[in-house]
C-alpha cells in the first residue's frame, strides 16, 4: 500500500572504531603474519557490518523511490482530471456569453412585435433584424465553443491512454461524462428554436 514501506527506516549504525594496528616484532615473520591476518579479518568483519547497513539504507530508498512514483502518477492523473475540469469551465464562460446573447436578442424581438402589435410602431423589421442578429452570433459563438471543446476532450483523452501506456497514470478512475457539453448541446437546441421563432414566426415560444 502507498506509504506503507516494505522495510522500516533501518537503526542509525553506531560508531564503530577500526580495530587498532598491531605492533609486531620485526624480528619475528611468523608472529607478525598472524598478527596482521587477525587484523585483516577485523577489518573484514568492519567492513561487511558496514556493507550490510549500506543495504539495508538501500533497500529502504527503494521501498520509498515506490512510494514517490505512485505519489507522482496519482499526482498526474488529478492533474488531467483538474484540466478537463478547466475546460468545463472555460465551455461553462461561452455558455453564459451565448445565453446572454440569445436571451438579449430574442427579448428585443418580442419586445417590438408587442409594440407592433399594439400599434405604437409602425414597422419592427430592423429590431426584428437586430435580434436575430443577436440570436445568430450567440448560436454561432456556441457552436464554436462546443466544437474546441469536443476537440480538446479528444486530445486530452488521447494523451491519458498514451500515458495509461507507459505507465505513467493509473487509469483507474472514470472519465465522466461532461454535464457542461450536455447543457450546451441543449442551449445549442433553444437558440436554434429562438432563430425559427424570429425568423418564420413560428410561436415556438407563445
Amino acid at each position: 500500500m502507498m506509504g506503507d514501506s516494505e522495510h522500516a527506516r533501518p537503526e542509525r549504525l553506531a560508531e564503530q572504531p577500526l580495530p587498532p594496528i598491531p605492533r609486531v616484532d620485526g624480528g619475528d615473520s611468523d608472529g607478525a603474519s598472524v598478527e596482521y591476518s587477525h587484523y585483516r579479518t577485523q577489518l573484514s568483519r568492519h567492513r561487511t557490518g558496514l556493507s550490510e547497513h549500506r543495504t539495508d539504507l538501500s533497500e529502504y530508498r527503494t521501498d520509498l523511490s515506490g512510494d514517490r512514483t505512485e505519489l507522482s502518477m496519482r499526482r498526474t492523473g488529478m492533474s488531467i482530471h483538474r484540466t478537463r475540469m478547466s475546460a468545463d469551465r472555460t465551455l461553462m464562460s461561452v455558455i453564459r456569453t451565448s445565453l446572454s446573447l440569445i436571451g438579449f436578442g430574442f427579448t428585443i424581438h418580442e419586445a417590438f412585435a408587442k409594440m407592433l402589435d399594439a400599434e405604437l410602431i409602425h414597422s419592427a423589421a430592423a429590431p426584428r433584424n437586430f435580434g436575430l442578429s443577436l440570436i445568430l452570433l450567440g448560436i454561432l459563438l456556441l457552436v464554436g465553443g462546443i466544437w474546441r471543446h469536443l476537440q480538446f476532450a479528444r486530445e486530452l483523452r488521447a494523451r491519458r491512454r498514451e500515458m495509461m501506456t507507459v505507465g505513467i497514470v493509473h487509469g483507474d478512475s472514470d472519465y465522466p461524462v461532461s454535464m457542461t457539453l450536455i447543457a450546451a448541446v441543449f442551449l445549442l437546441m433553444v437558440g436554434i428554436a429562438a432563430m425559427l421563432d424570429v425568423t418564420f414566426d413560428f410561436a415556438l415560444f407563445g
